[in-house]
C-alpha cells in the first residue's frame, strides 16, 4: 500500500504521525510539503533538521515527482493547504482521498451564506461527498461547519494534531508531583503567539483577580508577537510585575519543560484556534489545563472536572474562579493532571493515531470504513457551535 500525505509543510505537530506511517510503510510513504515553512515558525525552533527526513519531498523543487506520487498512491491524505490543484485531478478520477481540515468558518458561521463561498465549497467538497473521500476533523467545530454545506455526511471522523507523546515512568511522574506539592505559590503558565484571538490580555485579568483575592501565585508567559507590549504594559499598570514574568519565545522542548514545572496551563484562545497543540502538550505534562471552550482541541480532549477545567470563551472571571479553586485543592490538581496524562496515554497520542490511520487506509481500499468507538477516528458528531459550552459543562459546574 502506497500512502502520500500532502500539506503546506511538516511541523512537530504532524511529524510524529508521519514517523509511525513511515515505520510501517517504509518507501511507500511520503510527506509532500507544498511551501517553505514561514520564517516566524523557523525562529520559534520549528523544522531545524526536517530536510534530513527520508520521507519528505518538496513540491516546489520536485514538482514532477510529487505529481506522479499524488496520482499513483493508493491513498492520499490532504490538508493544511488551500490550493486544491494538488489533488483536483485525483478527485476527478475518483481515487481515494482522506482530507483533514480545521474549521471552514473560524471568523463566524454567518459566512456560509455567501453565494460565492458556497459555490467554492461545493466545488471543493460537496460534489465529492459520495465518492471515496473522507474528512478528518481537526477540531470539534469542524463537523458543524461542513454540516452547513452538506458535505461528508456519515464520513467525518475525530482527528487533531499529535505532538509527540512523551511517556514518563512512575518514578518520574511521582517526582514531578512531589515538586508541585511543595510549591509555595500556584505556578501558572501561558504560552503562544501574542495574537488578539489568543487573548493574552486574559493574563492581566487573571493576575488582577487572584491578587485581589490574596491567592499566592506566579504566572510565566512564553511567546512573542503584536500584543506582547500591550500585555506587558497592562501588567505594569496593575503593579503586578512581581507576579507575572515574560520570558519570550522558547523552542517546543523548552515549553514542555515549563509545563512539567507548572501547576496550571491556560488555553485562552477563541474560535479562531483550529486546534491548539499546547493542549496535548500540557496534558502530557500533567499540567492542569484550564481552557476556553472555543479552542478546537478542548471539546475533543477535555472532560470538564475529569481531566481538566473548561470556561466559557472570553469569560475570564470564570477562568479566574476555576484557577482559584485549583489553588486551594492539591488533590483536585493531582486527579485532573493524572487523568489528563492517561487520556493521552490511552488513545489521544501519535502512535494510536498513526496506526488507526493506516488501518483506515486499508479499510478504504477494502470498501468498508468503520469508525472507532472513541479517540482518533471515532465518529465526529455534529454539535452546534452555540450549544457546545452547555454540552461540555452542563450541570458539571
Amino acid at each position: 500500500m502506497k500512502v502520500t500525505f500532502v500539506s503546506n509543510y511538516i511541523n512537530h505537530h504532524q511529524l510524529p504521525v508521519s514517523r509511525v506511517l513511515y515505520e510501517n510503510l517504509g518507501e511507500n510513504y511520503h510527506f509532500i510539503q507544498t511551501e517553505p515553512m514561514e520564517e516566524e515558525r523557523v525562529q520559534m525552533g520549528w523544522g531545524s533538521d526536517y530536510d534530513k527526513l527520508p520521507f519528505l519531498l518538496k513540491y516546489y523543487s520536485e514538482e514532477e515527482t510529487c505529481k506522479k506520487l499524488i496520482s499513483e498512491s493508493d491513498v492520499v491524505i490532504f490538508g493544511g493547504c488551500d490550493d486544491e490543484r494538488y489533488i483536483e485531478a485525483r478527485l476527478e478520477e475518483k481515487k481515494p482521498v482522506i482530507r483533514y481540515s480545521e474549521r471552514l468558518y473560524k471568523e463566524g458561521q454567518w459566512k456560509w451564506i455567501s453565494p460565492r463561498g458556497l459555490k467554492k465549497k461545493y466545488h471543493d467538497h460537496t460534489r465529492y461527498s459520495k465518492d471515496r473521500v473522507y474528512l478528518l476533523c481537526s477540531g470539534a467545530y469542524v463537523q458543524d461547519d461542513f454540516h452547513l454545506i452538506h458535505a461528508y455526511k456519515g464520513k467525518m471522523f475525530n482527528w487533531g494534531y499529535f505532538p509527540e507523546f512523551v511517556e514518563y515512568d512512575k518514578s518520574e511522574r511521582e517526582a514531578g508531583w512531589e515538586k508541585r506539592k511543595n510549591h509555595s505559590e500556584l505556578q501558572i503558565l501561558w504560552a503562544g503567539r501574542f495574537l488578539d484571538w489568543k487573548h493574552p490580555e486574559s493574563v492581566i485579568e487573571l493576575a488582577k483577580i487572584l491578587s485581589e483575592k490574596g491567592v499566592p501565585f506566579h504566572i510565566t508567559v512564553i511567546g512573542d508577537g503584536a500584543e506582547r507590549s500591550r500585555t506587558e504594559n497592562g501588567i505594569a499598570e496593575q503593579n503586578l510585575n512581581d507576579k507575572v514574568e515574560f520570558v519570550g519565545s522558547k523552542k517546543p522542548n523548552e515549553v514542555r519543560d515549563y509545563m512539567r514545572a507548572s501547576d496550571v496551563f491556560l488555553m485562552t484562545s477563541d474560535y479562531k484556534e483550529g486546534w491548539g497543540a499546547v493542549c496535548n502538550e500540557a496534558m502530557n505534562s500533567e499540567c492542569v489545563l484550564v481552557a476556553s471552550h472555543a479552542a478546537g482541541a478542548v471539546p475533543t480532549l477535555v472532560k470538564h472536572r475529569e481531566n481538566g477545567m473548561i470556561f466559557q470563551s472570553g469569560h475570564f472571571d470564570e477562568m479566574a474562579s476555576l484557577v482559584e479553586e485549583l489553588s486551594k485543592d492539591y488533590d483536585l490538581r493531582y486527579r485532573l493532571g493524572t487523568n489528563a496524562y492517561e487520556t493521552l496515554a490511552s488513545e489521544w497520542n501519535h502512535k494510536v493515531a498513526g496506526e488507526r490511520l493506516l488501518q483506515m487506509c486499508e479499510q478504504i481500499l477494502g470498501g468498508e470504513v468503520k469508525a472507532w468507538e472513541s479517540g482518533p477516528l471515532s465518529e465526529a458528531k455534529v454539535i452546534r457551535q452555540n450549544r457546545m459550552y452547555q454540552y461540555l459543562v452542563g450541570d458539571r459546574k
